[in-house]
């Protein structure tokens, strides 16, 4: 695999750049997101509609403690791509040092108290009635191995800093293909039921950590720290926690967002209706990977233009990262507007000998997915300008923008409106939220990023 050198960010022409980025980026999301799809096709299956309920329960808790990890790395990550782009490498690898011991300090401990509260929490984020027993089972492994989880999220944007995403993208194809064959050995030949679904995610986990070990620790990795990077230092621990702050709000409020759907969910229709949720939720995490693939690709080029002061190929890879991010988009939304019957069924399991609550809960599922996918999906071609822009100000390392506009959609708009239309229009009320948040987060990032442009892009010709 051929070496790329960080000086390619601010030379190599923008377009080339952000698709040999991105699409890396987009296979390894790809791939993770096939591995979350695939898993629960075979959960649905193999075990029953009612334990892909009981992972979606369980998925907030994990992925939340998991993206302390990718905070740190987000955050950490911009200052040394930036650090990089000025020529300071000494600052970038006292922040690497600096991300791991807090990846560490931080999510050994979230792992023990989201064990102490067990619970607690599963219940809150809707583990109720037959979800409770298969959730708390899936819960209590997967949590031994989020701390390897966070690892490898914040190594992964630290590669992909470096400006080799082809090795960020196969520490991310690791875990998802390892989960897949673990999941038919423990699941469909061992029978271990959801004890077999967790051990197999857990295992995805430590096989991903141990690639980025070696990646750092070969001669692929630009980043030679030794123990003095590791000492907490104060002004890059600052740095890296308001920026980092923005991604970790970002999955809190979608944790969040996870709590109340689950909750207002199971009141409208029980089991059977945080199914569906779930079902949605696997697209959501699936459907939008080349969009997340451009925006992951856009990072480092923006974040290194801008630290060499480069302001034209900055306003270039922003417009051209919006293009190729739309058309994504586009594509997606044709695709999940005209199967989403074909979609849903690709979930239920048809075996022989189904219970009668099993069979209730599938054909509930079949008939109220389809078109709740239309309506959540159905703004999915205007994401990429929200995507993008929010992005770009992480990139630049302007922390308060970021969050404000990382929170937008969701804490602004999303979670009022799931609190008050299932008032008015029941299960609709939910389902036509995610539109309406995507439209009113668009037009707000669309104007920050515009305002943002002229006052600092284009007041220079460099």
């Amino acid at each position: 695999m051929a070496k790329v050198s960080t000086e390619e960010l601010g030379s190599e022409p923008i377009g080339k750049l952000l698709v040999r980025q991105s699409v890396p980026a987009a296979i390894g999301i790809l791939v993770m997101s096939l591995n979350v799809l695939v898993d629960s096709i075979f959960v649905g299956n193999w075990i029953g509609s009612i334990a892909i309920a009981a992972i979606n329960v369980v998925l907030p808790v994990s992925f939340f403690i998991g993206a302390l990890g990718m905070a740190i790395g987000i955050g950490g990550s911009s200052i040394i791509s930036r650090a990089l782009g000025a020529g300071n490498k000494d600052k970038a690898l006292k922040t690497f040092g600096n991300q791991i011991t807090l990846t560490l300090l931080a999510t050994i401990s979230m792992v023990a108290l989201g064990l102490f509260y067990v619970d607690t929490l599963i219940p809150a984020f809707g583990g109720k009635g037959a979800i409770f027993d298969p959730a708390k089972i899936y819960y209590t492994i997967v949590l031994y191995g989020v701390p390897f989880l966070a690892i490898c999220m914040m190594g992964n944007t630290v590669i992909r800093a470096e400006g080799k995403p082809k090795f960020a993208m196969i520490a991310m194809i690791i875990p998802s293909v390892g989960n897949l064959v673990m999941d038919y050995l423990f699941i469909y030949i061992f029978d271990w039921g959801m004890t077999g679904a967790a051990w197999a995610t857990t295992v995805g986990y430590v096989l991903c950590f141990g690639y980025i070990l070696y990646f750092f620790l070969s001669r692929d990795s630009e980043l030679k720290i030794n123990f003095s990077h590791f000492g907490l230092n104060k002004g890059i621990l600052k740095e890296i926690s308001s920026l980092g702050f923005v991604t970790l709000s970002r999955q809190a409020v979608t944790s969040v967002v996870y709590l109340l759907m689950n909750n207002i969910l199971f009141g409208l229709g029980g089991e059977a209706m945080v199914a569906v949720y779930a079902i949605i939720g696997r697209m959501l995490m699936f459907a939008l990977f080349p969009v997340f693939g451009v925006t992951q690709g856009f990072l480092p080029i923006a974040g290194f233009n801008y630290g060499a002061k480069k302001y034209n190929r900055v306003r270039e890879s922003i417009n051209t990262a919006i293009k190729y991010a739309a058309l994504m988009a586009t594509i997606v939304f044709i695709g999940l507007m005209i199967f989403p019957a074909e979609i849903a069924a690709l979930f239920l399991s048809d075996k022989p000998g189904l219970s009668a609550v099993e069979l209730a809960t599938n054909r509930y599922v079949l008939e109220h997915t389809p078109s709740a996918m239309r309506w959540v999906f159905a703004a999915t071609p205007i994401v990429a300008l929200q995507l993008i822009g929010a992005a770009y100000f992480q990139a630049i390392g302007k922390a308060v923008p970021a969050l404000l506009l990382t929170l937008t959609r969701q804490g602004f708009f999303f979670i009022p409106l799931i609190l008050i239309l299932p008032i008015y229009f029941k299960e609709l009320g939910v389902w036509i939220s995610f539109p309406i948040a995507d439209v009113l987060a668009t037009l707000v990032t669309g104007y920050f990023l515009r305002k943002e442009i002229k006052a600092t892009l284009l007041n220079t010709t460099s």
